[in-house]
């Protein structure tokens, strides 16, 4: 067969999947903006004004006189770019609310504890199911894969009647205790950590060393990676938490800035943009910073092979 065959073969081919290309380009970028619709909605209604908020979105949050919402026939009309941009929201939220800090500060004095132990916790778990042979340590592995997979709904009246035996309910350590021990960064770990080489240990162990000095010095920094992502993913799921402080915490000065959104009344729709702003920032940033981190420790760490 000539080159030019060979040529008006492939050539077809490579239309072809140029063509593929260029159509999963475009659906993936249709996605990616329809998923950041509400983002940057939020986002730039934040910067409008109370009574351009109002005349833009006032009769969906509508009520009667009996509290009831009042059917929307109208087309709502949705603006991302404000009239005239305005800071009123973020100035009333800073400065002339206390009470949106101090929940965002209790979202942060509840996850932040929750986020550092379950590293400490979980890294110490998967090294025990990782290095240790037996039929118990595949049991117990096997009851945390179960225990992952259920939802968090099922998990909550055995979590309500400990935290009541252990008199902490309706304290913060309802929520962090819990938290520090859930199974699936555990389970993770326990993946990562199995794949480090078994040469590298027993290497290791000609040299010397311990148990804690292979978990500290050749573990922990091989497993960087998992544990960025691990902590995304725990600080993400905790700091967007609603069931557990209502279930657990009576007091609503405890709660959390996720539940206390929920309960912004409808005169102040446009205080809600900004504070939804705000509570985004710490999530975005982190995710923004440890993003490639959080593809390579979902990716098995870097490359490590068993």
């Amino acid at each position: 067969m000539s080159n030019a065959a060979v040529k008006k073969i492939r050539r077809p081919s490579r239309i072809r999947q140029k063509i593929i290309v260029a159509v999963l380009t475009v659906f993936a970028a249709v996605s990616a903006v329809i998923f950041l619709l509400p983002t940057v909605l939020t986002i730039a209604n934040s910067f409008m004004s109370a009574s351009e908020i109002s005349a833009n979105y006032g009769s969906v949050f509508a009520t009667t006189e009996e509290g009831s919402k009042v059917y929307v026939s109208e087309r709502i009309n949705l603006k991302f770019i404000p009239d005239m941009v305005s800071f009123s929201q973020y100035f009333t939220v800073l400065f002339k609310s206390p009470d949106y800090l101090l929940k965002f500060w209790n979202s942060v004095i509840l996850v932040v504890p929750i986020v550092v132990f379950q590293l400490g916790t979980a890294s110490l778990a998967a090294y025990g199911f990782a290095r240790l042979k037996g039929r118990l340590k595949e049991i117990l592995f096997f009851v945390y894969i179960i225990v992952m997979l259920m939802p968090y709904q099922v998990t909550l009246v055995p979590n309500y009647l400990v935290s009541d035996w252990l008199n902490i309910l309706d304290t913060r350590w309802a929520i962090i205790l819990p938290g520090i021990f859930t199974p699936f960064s555990v389970f993770l770990l326990t993946k990562i950590m199995r794949r480090i080489p078994s040469v590298m240990i027993e290497a290791a162990k000609l040299d010397g060393a311990g148990e804690l000095q292979i978990f500290m010095y050749i573990c922990m920094p091989l497993c960087k990676s998992a544990l960025y992502s691990v902590a995304i993913l725990v600080f993400i799921d905790y700091w967007n938490m609603v069931e557990q402080p209502l279930i657990l915490l009576s007091d609503p000065d405890l709660y959390p800035l996720s539940v206390f959104l929920s309960r912004i009344n409808t005169g102040e729709i446009g205080l809600a943009f900004a504070v939804a702003t705000i509570y985004m920032i710490p999530a975005l940033l982190i995710f923004l910073y440890g993003e490639d981190y959080l593809v390579e420790g979902i990716t098995y760490s870097g490359g490590i092979k068993g």
